[in-house]
């Protein structure tokens, strides 16, 4: 959308943010449709989750109280908004990025060998590996097969939100989704020009309505790890003492550890779950037998 009609210099960032923002259905945007609005264009929160910062991240934006936005949050920005080259340019003038203040954890994620021959040598206890956006990048066998139900094993947050399985698994998916939108806040906070968690956002804040309201909210901290109860479609109910490890050797991983009572219903359902998962072991013949 090119658009040579500039602002007054005097309105800065904010007048030309919330200009651009006005002129943006959600429909252009990809939201569905919401009935009518006071206002015409997007709402704040919604850039926001499209660009995938933070809501109040956007609003120091738009005030002019956030100094030197990184070049990677103004593209997402202007991807949002729709800008063409000529509005695009003016953004950036008008932003005047600085070099970027915290170093971009661009890189691929990889799971050290270490790590994943640990998790993989506990049998009765699933665990696994996130990354810094909650994927999931190792699991032993006892966690896929805890979270066979959904049909991807791919990341937290597009399990929470896009895959049906999580309203039966999660006997209080709600408290669940909290506490993963708030982890991603802070994680986004501190490094808001990550690429992954841009993608994320954007993401989730398309295909989910829930999502978006969620992350439009401000979490100042994010909820203490607890009891997890499951309701695993082949051995029913499980309660599991969820930990989660930040992996010093790899800063923005954690390993995630899911405990069960020793002698508890769930301890016995972990059994059952990991006897029906083993992996089989090949039958060999007696040599004697294969004499006669």
């Amino acid at each position: 959308m090119d658009n040579d009609t500039r602002l007054d210099p005097v309105e800065g960032l904010g007048g030309f943010l919330r200009s651009h923002r006005a002129r943006v259905s959600p429909t252009d945007a990809g939201l569905p449709g919401s009935g009518r609005r006071r206002v015409p264009g997007l709402r704040r929160e919604e850039v926001a989750a499209l660009a995938g910062v933070s809501p109040s991240y956007y609003s120091r934006l738009e005030q002019g109280r956030e100094l030197g936005p990184s070049v990677r949050v103004l593209e997402a920005v202007a991807r949002v908004l729709r800008l063409g080259e000529v509005d695009r340019r003016e953004l950036f003038r008008l932003a005047r990025p600085t070099a970027r203040r915290t170093k971009s954890p661009s890189r691929v994620e990889r799971v050290r060998p270490h790590l994943r021959q640990l998790i993989e040598s506990w049998t009765r206890t699933p665990a696994f590996i996130i990354g810094r956006a909650q994927d999931l990048l190792a699991a032993n066998v006892l966690a896929d097969a805890l979270y066979r139900d959904f049909a991807q094993h791919d990341n937290v947050l597009r399990m929470l939100f896009l895959d049906p399985a999580a309203r039966t698994f999660y006997r209080n998916a709600e408290r669940a989704k909290h506490r993963a939108v708030a982890d991603l806040q802070q994680t986004a906070a501190s490094t808001p020009e990550d690429p992954r968690i841009l993608e994320l956002v954007g993401e989730l804040s398309v295909r989910s309505g829930e999502f978006r309201s969620l992350w439009a909210r401000e979490y100042t901290r994010v909820p203490p790890y607890e009891v997890k109860q499951l309701r695993h479609s082949v051995v029913g109910d499980l309660e599991l003492r969820h930990e989660a490890l930040t992996i010093r050797s790899a800063p923005g991983q954690q390993l995630i550890i899911l405990q069960a009572e020793p002698g508890s219903p769930s301890a016995d359902g972990l059994a059952l779950l990991g006897s029906l998962s083993a992996p089989e072991v090949p039958h060999r013949e007696n040599p004697a037998h294969g004499a006669q």
